[in-house]
């Protein structure tokens, strides 16, 4: 299993992570789900990614992993849907992230990312400031945000993270120069989006604008490279950029993660194939700007 350093902060995360948002699903079983979660670990992953809008995803990894909390950093993320506090907010995030303490059965929380939230809400202040109340109340180890444009910069340079989370793939490579600097800034860097929602298997453009935007994008890189084998060119892209700690991958299938760690640790792509999708990228950078 590849091993990478989290940022600055000391601690070594499995350079492939796992996203917890499918088995959040009401239709996945208990059994289901337990024998994922813990299958996980049993393959080698260490890092383990969840949210409040995951559905039962931070219930069930406690309830399933608490007696092995030890083998794994936890990582979630919080800012809306409390009870009492208006979403966004400085009494939001802190009663967060002591409930999602108590639904994943843990006292703290290795990585708590605000979730996303634009950046008016980041400028105004009070969100940044509450991960540092929680963290400094023993809540959570490191704080994080999670998105993308330029609420991830104004995150990235605030002084007040420890890493963030952004999309990082063959078709949406904005944030890379965030996770290159990564090793002055000291900040740790989650991949998501890897697959694109695998536009490769899909004859026409999704229904959902985001993964519509990906599928077109996607078409015309192919149109340019030829065929490739996608799903693991596409891994094994993001999972290899300088500066990425570890991509976060989800599903419900042990298998599928199995094959997919089999691929990461392949290495990069062959050489100059790394340099080829950027380079195409830049480009199409005009028409491929904005936050999807």
């Amino acid at each position: 299993m590849l091993a990478r350093n989290y940022g600055s902060t000391g601690v070594t995360v499995s350079a492939i992570g796992f996203g917890a948002m499918q088995i959040g699903a009401p239709d996945i079983s208990e059994a289901a789900a337990a024998a994922m979660l813990h299958g996980v670990l049993d393959l080698g992953v260490t890092l383990i990614d969840t949210a409040r809008s995951y559905g039962l995803s931070e219930e069930r990894i406690g309830r399933h992993l608490a007696a092995r909390r030890h083998e794994f950093i936890l990582s979630t993320k919080v800012g809306y849907d409390v009870a009492g506090h208006a979403d966004w907010t400085y009494g939001c995030v802190v009663a967060g992230v002591d409930a999602a303490r108590r639904r994943l059965r843990t006292d703290i929380i290795d990585i708590v990312h605000l979730h996303s939230c634009g950046i008016e809400t980041l400028r105004q202040g009070g969100v940044l400031e509450a991960l540092a109340e929680c963290r400094t109340r023993g809540w959570l180890r490191f704080a994080a945000y999670s998105g993308d444009g330029v609420a991830l910069d104004f995150a990235a340079q605030s002084g007040l993270v420890d890493g963030v989370q952004a999309s990082v793939n063959l078709c949406d490579q904005q944030a890379l120069r965030i996770a290159a600097d990564t090793p002055a800034t000291g900040l740790g860097f989650l991949a998501k989006r890897v697959f694109l929602g695998h536009p490769w298997r899909q004859p026409q453009a999704p229904s959902d604008p985001p993964h519509a935007e990906y599928w077109r994008r996607f078409g015309q890189l192919r149109a340019e490279l030829g065929e490739r084998t996608w799903a693991e060119y596409a891994l094994r892209f993001s999972a290899h950029a300088p500066g990425v700690t570890a991509c976060l991958l989800g599903g419900t299938r042990l298998g599928n993660l199995s094959d997919n760690l089999r691929v990461a640790a392949l290495g990069p792509l062959a050489t100059g194939e790394q340099e080829l999708v950027r380079a195409l990228f830049a480009r199409h950078a005009e028409t491929w700007s904005g936050v999807i």
